[in-house]
This record gives structure tokens, sequence and C-alpha cells, in this order.
């Protein structure tokens, strides 16, 4: 693997160079642009946020830059596994006629993304000044935040663990993009996107559980980053909702469990290591596709 670490390393230049063409030809034409990345989440959240406010019963302040915070990193994640999945196979008569490393393509697709996120995050931190506008008791910034880097690097490793193995496999059985496609579909459920982890811990309590079910929600990696996500961007609040009676439960803000983020990167490395260890056995196979 050192030798293929060495070899990306000299072919820089040109990961460089397709990252830059990514980045250009996504919005080619298009008038708004990059613009057009951010839309999409903001007008999103924006729907989410209406409906869990007004028809869920969701009271807790700030709603809307809770479930930002965790929506951004989640497309990106999947954004990132799905744009590598078809990389190489668009690529196949490319790859005949000219040497590189193969893990370039889907490398290049998850960085542009990678760069949406961090451009993204951005305006998300700007959403958060304009909050604080209209409400200076909410803070717009955490102590906390200064751990974004630590948890967009695991991120990374993760998004690329997962888009070099679904690259690889999907070249040589087009089913699987098919079958990761539902499953990113029902991860967005299985992750605190749209509700709060404080509510998943609250029903382990009720199950008689002592918490357990919580711990192994979290062995989820993608809802674990999803929750430290929140926990460190944004001011930690009760979360609170109205039942039809219109009583107001409220579940007390739970701290960012750094023991269960230890294992989220663990994971994530472990499965960089797993994808790129099987990218590189089928990348040299990769020429004899049809």
């Amino acid at each position: 693997m050192l030798a293929e670490l060495k070899e990306l390393w000299r072919f820089r230049e040109l990961l460089y160079s397709m990252v830059e063409r990514e980045l250009k030809i996504r919005y080619k034409n298009s008038f708004l642009g990059f613009f057009w990345s951010l839309l999409n989440p903001l007008m999103t959240v924006a729907v989410l946020t209406f409906v869990f406010r007004n028809y869920v019963g969701y009271e807790t302040k700030n709603l809307s830059a809770y479930i930002l915070a965790a929506y951004l990193p989640f497309v990106f994640f999947q954004m990132s596994v799905l744009d590598s999945a078809q990389s190489v196979l668009s690529n196949v008569q490319l790859i005949k006629k000219i040497y590189f490393p193969r893990e370039i393509l889907p490398l290049a697709q998850i960085i542009s993304n990678f760069i949406h996120l961090t451009l993204a995050l951005l305006v998300f931190f700007g959403y958060l000044l304009f909050v604080y506008w209209r409400d200076p008791t909410i803070s717009p910034f955490q102590a906390t935040s200064f751990y974004l880097p630590l948890v967009l690097l695991v991120n990374l490793a993760l998004a690329a663990g997962v888009g070099l193995l679904v690259s690889a496999l999907n070249t040589f059985y087009e089913d699987v993009k098919y079958i990761v496609t539902v499953m990113l579909w029902m991860l967005l459920f299985l992750c605190p996107v749209m509700y709060f982890s404080e509510t998943v811990y609250a029903k382990s309590l009720e199950n008689g559980q002592v918490g357990i079910g919580y711990y192994l929600y979290h062995l989820n990696p993608v809802a674990m980053l999803c929750t430290a996500y929140r926990k460190i961007l944004v001011a930690p609040q009760p979360v609170e909702m109205k039942d039809a009676s219109g009583h107001v439960a409220t579940l007390p803000a739970l701290p960012m469990d750094w023991a269960l983020f230890g294992m989220t990167a663990l994971t994530s490395v472990v499965l960089l290591v797993v994808g790129y260890a099987v990218f590189n056995r089928l990348k040299w196979r990769f020429v004899e596709r049809p």
C-alpha cells in the first residue's frame, strides 16, 4: 500500500487538476453556479424546519441550525459515495489508453464534494450570525468549534474509504450503485438529521435499556458524525416537543460523547485502509471491463 501511496503522491498534480475540473463542470452553464449546491440543502432545511415546528411539535430554539449542522455532512457523505460509484465506470475507455493511479478518479469526486462541504459550512456560520442578530441569547460560536477540523478529517476518511470500496465493486457489479442508493436513503432516517439524538436516548431509557440503544445507535459512524457536528457547532439547548394536548416535554441536552466519537474515528480509519486495499487489489482488472 505504501508503494501505491507514493505513486499517488507522484501524480498529485493530476489529482489537483481533476478536482478543479469537477468543481468547474458541475455547474457549468448554470446561472447560479456553486450556489446551487447551497440552495438545495438550505431549501430542504427550510421545509423540514417548517414541517417539524408546525406539524410535529418541535419547540427547540434555533431548530433550523440543528438540522443544517447534521444535514450538510450527511449530504457530503451521500454525494461522495454516489459520485465515486460511477467514477471508474464512466472513465473505463480513458484508463484503457492512459496510465495513472486509478484511485485518482474516485478521490477527485470525494475531494470536490469535501470542498463543497467546507464552503457550505462557511455559509452555515454566516447563518448562525444571522440567528444571533435576531436573537442575541443564542451564541453563534462555541469553544468546541475548534474541534471542527478533527471531525472533518474523520468524515473525509469515512467518505474516502466507503467511496473507494463502492467505486471498485461497482465497476464489476453495477447493481452495487442501486443497492448503495437505497441504503443511503434508509441511512438518512437512521441518522439524527431530522430528529435529535436526545430523543433516541430518551426512548432507549423508556425501553429499559439503560441507554444501551443510544450507544448501539451511534456505532453507526455516519450517525455519530451527525451528532458530533451538532454538539461542537451549535449551542447546547434542551429538546422541547409539544404533544397534541399542548404539553411540552423537555429533554436535557446531552454532552458530546468522545468515547463514541473515538470509535467512529477508528472505524473510519479501518474502512479507509480496507477500501483502499480492495481498490488496489481490483484496479488492474478495470481494463478487462468491456
